[in-house]
């Protein structure tokens, strides 16, 4: 193999990877289809080569199309590529839906045991698949429960590494969305004798000095 070019070199080791095969078995498989790793791939288990296609070949298979060149992640423009397959926007918040169920530590980045892991549990094994599990996605959001859950994992996920900002805490963010729930949007309800967060007394501080709001009228 020491004549390949490294992309062709990392193209070898993948298909080595997801089929098992032998590097003699790979280099042949991708020399007869021009160097197309799908195209290879799909190949040599329609060929029979592989009696039983193990589902973690496909899991490794669907990972494998978008991880890193440089590293064993799922990086930002992997994700990109994702989102392009799954006509979804990046900033979609079903990928938000979708990091939850897989979850990752970081935004952005997915790493191996957290892509694979995730799709195992989601059932999916090809993006046919990954596109049709588009919409039970969004539906999650529409469970209180669960819209909670995503809404408390993004405390953590959403956060940049050695952020040094100032940042709000878990406890002003986990209020928030009670806030969000429960205040209506003049304020008219909103109780600043509440045990809310002074960081939210000072937001609706703000919002009526900027004439957003209308202040309430002593009673």
């Amino acid at each position: 193999m020491n004549k390949l070019g490294f992309a062709r070199k990392e193209k070898v080791q993948q298909f080595m990877s997801v089929t098992g095969a032998s590097e003699k078995v790979a280099i042949q498989t991708m020399k007869t289809h021009d160097w197309h790793l799908e195209g290879a791939l799909e190949a040599f288990y329609n060929e029979g080569n592989a009696k039983v296609v193990q589902e973690k070949n496909r899991w490794e298979l669907l990972f494998n199309k978008y991880k890193d060149p440089k590293a064993d992640m799922i990086m930002a423009d992997g994700i990109s590529n994702l989102c392009n397959d799954l006509q979804v926007e990046p900033q979609d918040i079903v990928m938000l839906v979708l990091s939850w169920h897989f979850q990752a530590e970081t935004i952005c980045e997915f790493s191996k045991q957290e892509f694979v892991g995730g799709v195992q549990s989601l059932e999916i094994d090809s993006l046919e698949k990954f596109k049709k599990k588009i919409p039970f996605l969004r539906s999650e959001l529409k469970d209180e429960d669960t819209f909670r859950e995503i809404y408390n994992f993004a405390f953590d996920w959403a956060k940049e590494k050695d952020r040094n900002m100032k940042v709000i805490s878990r406890d002003v963010w986990l209020q928030l969305l009670e806030f969000a729930k429960t205040v209506d949007s003049t304020l008219s309800n909103y109780d600043a004798e509440g045990a809310w967060p002074c960081l939210l007394d000072e937001f609706v501080e703000y919002l009526i000095e900027k004439g957003h709001c209308a202040k309430k009228s002593d009673e």
